[in-house]
């Protein structure tokens, strides 16, 4: 007790010391937790984007869809079995779906597509593909107009035909690709949302319509009230081929999807394929996405299902982008790696000024018959003391942060937010809330000031009191 009492008296003998070392633990914490609660935050907000964009968290599949995926392997709906998995207490809505390829063709023009039999209904709980419905097209009429309208810069005049054809789910990127600045929108962009408006439709259950892809509909030359022809091989190797009329025309912030998608509904696209009543998945929508209540989910949701079904999570459905984001966590965590590094030269280089300053001191104490072991005890309670006053400022500081930006997420503004929102994505970027990272860092951070300790510890066992008293 009396070594502790002793260690504290000396952290306030010189108090600039004392918060120089503790300043450079205080932000070794601090930026050690603050850094990967955005990484952490950052890949959620991603995950999230993508999953609930397409695949959602959870689908009900026939076990060997994925493995194969035709048409024979779907199973048949059943309105039983879907009220049952909504009575899950995480589950918000069931989706159903139909998905298979075909040959598109419009003339001479042909095409490999996706055609996925959608509920636009039951969609806007997961993919939304309303919102993904082109708004604006500058078409060669729309610049023409544009170009003669006296009251619209001559910069935007220049930049309208760069533009030609293309498509806009938003005003914002619109906005940004003319180079109209946000201080002119309000005099500019109502003229030239007048000229590039697109006017599209909807599609209904039990009616033949289709919505295709932007980049689909110019390879094949379609517009609104063309006719497009499917051709593909139906449930049990019938024959599946239709022609439907184009109803709406979407744009897929994925390229390699927007070039190949055709949506039907859900009931005509069974007709289609001659499978009636059958479903490639039923996709759920969840309340809580946390991974451990989706894998307590896809357990209760395997014992509702039926014997030729598989209940898949989105880990499993999407291995390729679980595989990009870990690849670019590690890179985060070598980051944080060089990070820990700096801050580590950075507290050795603290207590190494703070060894230096004081040897005259530890000689004279040594001197007058203090035992070594006892002042480095000392020594090693000062540093934690100081060590622990870096770690608790430190912590709370950032707790205080991170709390804020989970309420708060940093929001972007002006080109980055376009971009953003016509990829389909908040323009946001999230923090992560307190979790076992929290406990990780704060480990590390006090390894390294236990490894710090040892400089001292070894000055004043292998000290040589003449020449401390000479410093």
């Amino acid at each position: 007790m009396n070594n502790l009492i002793f260690a504290w008296r000396n952290l306030w003998r010189n108090r600039r010391r004392t918060m120089i070392t503790s300043a450079s633990i205080f932000f070794a914490v601090f930026f050690a937790l603050v850094m990967r609660s955005f990484q952490l935050g950052s890949y959620d907000h991603m995950y999230k984007n993508v999953i609930e964009s397409y695949s959602g968290y959870i689908q009900v599949q026939h076990k060997d869809f994925w493995d194969e995926k035709i048409v024979d392997n779907t199973f048949p709906y059943d309105s039983e079995r879907e009220q049952q998995l909504l009575a899950d207490e995480n589950v918000v809505a069931a989706i159903p779906r139909f998905e298979s390829f075909a040959l598109a063709s419009n003339g001479p023009q042909t095409k490999g597509v996706l055609v996925m039999g959608v509920d636009p209904e039951k969609e806007v709980h997961l993919s939304k593909v309303t919102d993904k419905m082109v708004k604006y097209r500058l078409t060669p009429e729309s610049i023409e107009k544009i170009n003669q309208d006296p009251n619209i810069p001559e910069k935007v005049k220049e930049l309208a035909p760069l533009f030609e054809n293309s498509a806009y789910t938003t005003v914002s990127r619109l906005q940004l690709d003319l180079g109209i600045k946000d201080k002119d929108a309000s005099q500019f962009m109502p003229a030239v949302e007048r000229y590039a408006k697109f006017e599209n439709g909807s599609i209904h259950m039990g009616e033949s319509g289709v919505w295709v892809g932007d980049k689909l509909s110019q390879y094949l030359q379609l517009g609104i009230g063309d006719t497009i022809v499917l051709i593909s091989q139906g449930y049990h190797a019938t024959t599946a081929a239709g022609k439907y009329e184009i109803k709406g025309i979407v744009k897929l912030p994925l390229p390699d999807l927007d070039n190949k998608i055709v949506y039907l509904p859900l009931d005509v696209c069974q007709g289609l394929y001659n499978a009636e009543g059958n479903l490639t998945s039923l996709a759920l929508a969840v309340n809580n996405n946390h991974d451990r209540a989706i894998a307590e989910t896809v357990q209760r949701i395997s014992a509702v299902a039926g014997e030729d079904q598989k209940v898949m999570e989105w880990r499993e459905m999407n291995e390729v982008m679980v595989s990009q984001m870990d690849a670019d966590d590690k890179g985060g965590q070598i980051m944080l790696g060089i990070l820990y590094l700096v801050i580590a030269f950075g507290i050795f280089g603290t207590v190494l000024m703070l060894t230096s300053e004081r040897k005259r001191e530890f000689g004279v104490l040594v001197a007058i018959g203090m035992q070594k072991r006892k002042l480095a005890s000392i020594m090693t309670l000062e540093m934690l003391l100081i060590g622990l006053l870096g770690i608790l400022a430190g912590a709370t500081v950032a707790t205080l942060v991170i709390l804020y930006g989970v309420e708060h997420p940093l929001v972007f503004k002006g080109e980055t937010a376009k971009m953003f929102e016509e990829y389909g994505m908040e323009p946001m970027m999230a923090f992560w809330t307190i979790d076992t990272y929290y406990i990780w860092q704060i480990v590390i951070v006090t390894l390294m000031v236990l490894l710090a300790i040892s400089y001292p510890m070894r000055k004043i066992f292998g000290m040589k009191i003449v020449n401390a008293l000479r410093a």
